[in-house]
């Protein structure tokens, strides 16, 4: 039996868990927290799930968890023992995982997991200040160290190459020698992982503090090229001015500025935050529009995977059409000419892969194929109302995500060579196309349509096809930016492309 040691400072626990110390008597079998709640609570981290272990199946201790609680209980894995209880505690929502230990005895449930700093575990019927440290999490933790529990510990689930990258960012942990070398060996491996274990992964990686490094780790470990090839090509892909850097580093240079621009646009910026440079215009010019940014950037999609994440995917592969068009103009000028277009291709081939649900290949692909449209705007100088039409017409909702990635795009490309003057007339093109559709949506984005396509071939005397579309379109655009507004006018306009042939009078008319 492996005993607890007191820690030398406060755990700080959720309240939800005295709630479930206090059904410990009603329990079949000793309990015990382990995993990243225990770290969390010696880091001082949020803890929103609970994971608990038990010699006996987890299903009906889960249940008696939930029951209590008033929560609702699930069962996960019946040959495992796994069940879920899913609680609403102070206005918090909990997952609580209890499952069966990973072999016969706690040690080796702890032995079995990936880091050291993971396997510790706490009883749930003792000292709420004391842990179970067999594998000497806390001495990494205190090192800020991320260690393998063992030598089998990569090789044993691949998938944990990808999570070393990702707690070592998040919990600020140096991954040491050994486990950097498993983990760099872990290519062949990875591939053999079902591709929904990568894509889960990768997008909680995405969704984490520091994407950029992340992806700058991940590469230099050569596993960034077996999830996402497209990157390969993108290095040492030279750009003409004021473009600062190659493809690949202005790519990681996009997913460090909208990393900060996300900052500023959510709840809990700071003044601090919203003080910095480039940044705190961001805050002067288009603040009014932050609570709505807000409320897209909050959507969920399938298996609790974040929209930020899928916007980060969007920035990793925003220029990956880049090398496959790029040109040399006979000044030595180099082009680009529709890599947007190539790009989005190239994205949906690759969300496809990464089993991205159909909703989320149609969101990241639109933001890829669109990411251009603000910039070619600012070269215009100024946001008509035909192209503030045409421009929500062709992105929809996938607009605001391309007007939250045009900043970190444009801050990517300059650099240190912006100018306040340019950033504020740049963020003027964002802000006129936001402005249209929070305030101008009914009038400008999307009017009341004058007529329908049956009505429009009833009066023209049409047949169903492509001049239907094309002639509503028209009229659609038309009514949008203002030059008309009844009825009468928009058949007026379909007849000047239309030769419509004349009724004969048959006597009733």
């Amino acid at each position: 039996m492996i005993e607890p040691i007191p820690v030398q400072r406060p755990l700080v626990l959720p309240p939800i868990l005295d709630s479930i110390r206090a059904l410990a008597p009603q329990l079949s079998a000793p309990l015990y927290l382990v995993g990243g709640a225990v770290r969390d609570a010696y880091m001082r981290r949020p803890i929103h799930d609970l994971d608990f272990v038990t010699p006996v199946d987890g299903q009906q201790i889960a249940r008696v968890i939930a029951n209590k609680l008033h929560g609702v209980y699930y069962p996960l894995d019946a040959e495992r023992g796994i069940g879920r209880a899913i609680v609403e505690y102070d206005g918090e929502r909990y997952e609580i995982d209890v499952a069966r230990f990973r072999g016969e005895t706690l040690a080796e449930d702890l032995s079995a997991r990936d880091f050291t700093a993971n396997a510790m575990a706490m009883p749930l019927a003792s000292d709420a200040n004391a842990i179970i440290d067999p594998l000497g999490g806390l001495r990494d933790i205190e090192a800020k160290r991320l260690r393998r529990c063992s030598p089998e510990s990569i090789s044993s689930d691949p998938i944990r190459a990808l999570r070393a990258v990702r707690q070592s960012l998040a919990l600020k942990l140096m991954i040491e020698p050994a486990t950097r070398e498993d983990v760099r060996h872990s290519g062949a491996a990875l591939l053999k992982t079902s591709p929904e274990r990568i894509r889960d992964e990768f997008l909680k990686t995405l969704d984490g503090p520091h994407p950029h490094g992340a992806m700058r780790a991940l590469d230099s470990l050569g596993l960034l090229a077996l999830i996402v090839p497209e990157v390969t090509a993108m290095h040492g892909v030279t750009q003409s001015p004021p473009h600062m850097f190659d493809v690949w580093e202005h790519t990681l240079k996009v997913m460090e500025h909208l990393s900060r621009v996300l900052a500023v646009i959510s709840p809990e910026r700071t003044d601090e935050t919203a003080a910095d440079g480039s940044f705190g215009m961001i805050v002067y010019r288009l603040d009014i529009y932050r609570r709505r940014l807000q409320e897209h950037l909050t959507q969920g999609w399938p298996s609790g995977r974040t929209h930020r994440g899928l916007l980060m995917l969007a920035a990793l592969l925003h220029d990956c059409g880049k090398p496959a068009t790029r040109t040399v103009d006979d000044k030595g000028t180099i082009h680009f000419f529709k890599h947007e277009v190539v790009g989005a291709d190239m994205t949906s081939e690759r969300a496809l892969a990464l089993r991205l649900s159909n909703d989320e290949i149609e969101r990241v692909t639109a933001i890829v194929r669109h990411h251009m449209r603000p910039m070619h705007l600012d070269r215009a100088g100024a946001v008509s109302r035909r192209a503030l039409y045409r421009f929500w017409n062709a992105t929809g909702v996938a607009g605001l995500d391309v007007c939250v990635l045009t900043q970190a795009d444009y801050l990517g490309i300059y650099g240190i060579t912006i100018t306040l003057t340019e950033w504020l007339a740049f963020l003027e093109i964002v802000a006129a196309l936001l402005d249209g559709y929070v305030n101008q949506y009914t009038t400008v984005v999307a009017p009341p349509a004058l007529l329908n396509g049956g009505e429009l071939m009833h009066e023209l005397n049409l047949e169903p096809g492509p001049l239907v579309g094309k002639l509503l379109r028209q009229i659609n655009e038309a009514h949008a930016v203002g030059e008309i507004s009844t009825k009468a006018e928009a058949l007026a306009l379909a007849r000047r492309d239309v030769e419509v042939p004349e009724i004969p009078n048959d006597g009733w008319t």
